[in-house]
């Protein structure tokens, strides 16, 4: 089987642009300092962009391309692809991602595999920040999800890709964005996979594989490990597949790390969700191949904070499973007793993430995780509040929100913060046990997020809910139609640190 991607060769290096061997030279330019750009450039190209830019060929705003053969004699390469990132300080971290995927998708298209990027225009951002940040964004962009194609397919990566820098300092850089977009990557490839490639115990094993690089340990419990640790809730959601669930424990404990702080990132991992009982419309259901979205994420974090060896105690803690409506499945009305000991009354099993989450959640406080994050494709309701741009972000107390906030910032996510008032537990009540799975659809996502709460135990806990991000419906110039892999540049920036005590 082909494989999805491949990760560039990546070197950092300095040098007279005309003197750069690649196939395709790529020069950033602002669109309030085009002429600089201009002056430097246009006569390598024998005037081509000043003359596309007199006639309206090419308009430099944010993410326009201008492409033309080099002409004039002594440059090593033989094309040069402008791309504009739009005014200045609109140049942050996502807008250079973007600038950098859409350089990478013409070069694939033209089949050209050597890229160099000048590092000519700075954005608003530090040299070191911005060479991490090429570095990841040429790998994630390094992507094809067609691997389940039986016909010959013009697929085309990337081999090598220079990153070409007058910066003193930044000649050792992109190491870091090499690693968090090969765990981007990672995630999207396993997130595209069909149910029928994908059951919860093949999951759980390549979820494992993932996770296991230096310094990680991991361990994986089956259905009469999660009988004997008690979590009715993940085996309830379960019952009704012929695939049995299971649930992936990976931790990364450094030497030198804080004895005090733990990272528990806990992932929703339904392989496939029709609903079960309360059964999905069809239209639209082949997209719940992605509703493992968010365990595949926080395994690939964890991959990543392992690697780049960040002085942080981690854990990860996954729980999966098939939601069918099977003979054995879980009815409306059915009541299930989670390893917590709280009681839960079903009256609606398409709301099965949070309850395999409850079990998580509480088993990752169990095991020593001190500041929690859970990632999950969780509710309709976010996507109706906040669409497939911004992730929903829930939590408490103030000062870890603000932080998770602070790290999708770095990280260049959008996230937004969504209330948990106290009022909207008393949706929750059940006559019949300690909670109601499902209040209804107002307030959807709040209601979601507050059930989870109350298996999160004390201690900074955040909700991140990513159903609207983690999948891209159409295709642009810097993402393919597919999983997308949200939120673990957020992860991975969160494991940076620091952490409120």
């Amino acid at each position: 089987m082909p494989v999805a991607y491949e990760v560039p060769r990546i070197d950092v290096l300095s040098g007279a642009p005309s003197s750069i061997q690649a196939d395709l030279l790529v020069v950033p330019l602002a669109e309030d300092h085009c002429a600089g750009t201009v002056a430097e450039f246009d006569a390598a190209v024998g005037g081509a962009l000043g003359a596309a830019l007199a006639r309206g060929e090419f308009t430099p705003k944010a993410l326009e391309t201008f492409c033309a053969p080099i002409l004039a004699a002594g440059w090593a390469s033989s094309r040069m692809l402008f791309v504009s990132g739009g005014h200045r300080e609109d140049m942050g971290p996502e807008r250079f991602r973007r600038m950098a995927a859409s350089a990478v998708a013409l070069a694939r298209h033209q089949r050209l595999p050597r890229v160099a990027w000048l590092d000519v225009e700075p954005g608003r951002m530090a040299a070191g920040e911005r060479i991490d940040i090429l570095g990841e964004a040429v790998t994630v962009a390094n992507f094809d999800g067609g691997i389940h194609k039986s016909r010959p397919d013009p697929r085309f990566f990337l081999t090598d890709v220079s990153i070409v820098t007058a910066a003193s300092g930044a000649l050792d850089r992109a190491g870091a964005g090499r690693i968090v977009g090969d765990a981007v990557n990672s995630a999207r490839v396993l997130i595209n996979e069909p149910g029928n490639f994908l059951a919860p115990a093949t999951f759980v094993d390549k979820a494992a594989s993932l996770a296991s690089v230096d310094g990680v340990g991991v361990e994986v419990f089956d259905e009469r490990r999660l009988e004997a640790l008690g979590t009715g809730l993940l085996l309830g959601v379960g019952r009704g597949s012929a695939e049995p669930p299971r649930m992936l424990i990976a931790r990364y404990e450094p030497a030198g790390a804080a004895a005090d702080v733990t990272l528990g990132l806990v992932g929703k991992g339904i392989t496939f969700d029709t609903g079960g009982i309360s059964i999905k419309p069809a239209d639209g259901m082949e997209r719940m191949k992605d509703d493992m979205a968010g365990a595949a994420s926080v395994v690939a974090a964890l991959r990543a904070i392992a690697l780049l060896r960040l002085p942080i105690r981690a854990v990860a803690v996954v729980a999966s499973a098939e939601n069918m409506p099977g003979g054995r499945a879980l009815k409306p009305g059915d009541i299930l007793r989670g390893a917590s000991g709280l009681t839960v009354e079903v009256n609606n099993t398409d709301a099965e993430g949070r309850l395999i989450l409850g079990d998580a959640l509480w088993y990752a406080r169990t095991i020593g995780a001190t500041h929690l994050v859970d990632v999950a494709t969780l509710t309709g309701a976010c996507i109706v509040a906040l669409g497939k741009i911004t992730t929903g972000l829930f939590g408490t107390p103030q000062i870890w929100v603000d932080t998770i906030r602070a790290a999708a910032d770095r990280g260049g996510e959008k996230v937004w913060q969504m209330p948990l008032f106290e009022e909207y537990k008393d949706t929750l009540k059940s006559d019949m046990a300690d909670l109601i799975n499902s209040p209804g659809r107002t307030a959807g996502a709040i209601t979601a997020a507050m059930f989870l709460q109350e298996f999160a135990g004390t201690g900074p806990w955040a909700h991140l809910d990513i159903a609207g991000t983690a999948w891209a419906d159409e295709t642009k110039a810097w993402m393919p139609r597919g999983a997308t892999g949200a939120i673990i540049r957020t992860l991975v920036e969160l494991g940076r640190g620091p952490f409120p005590r």
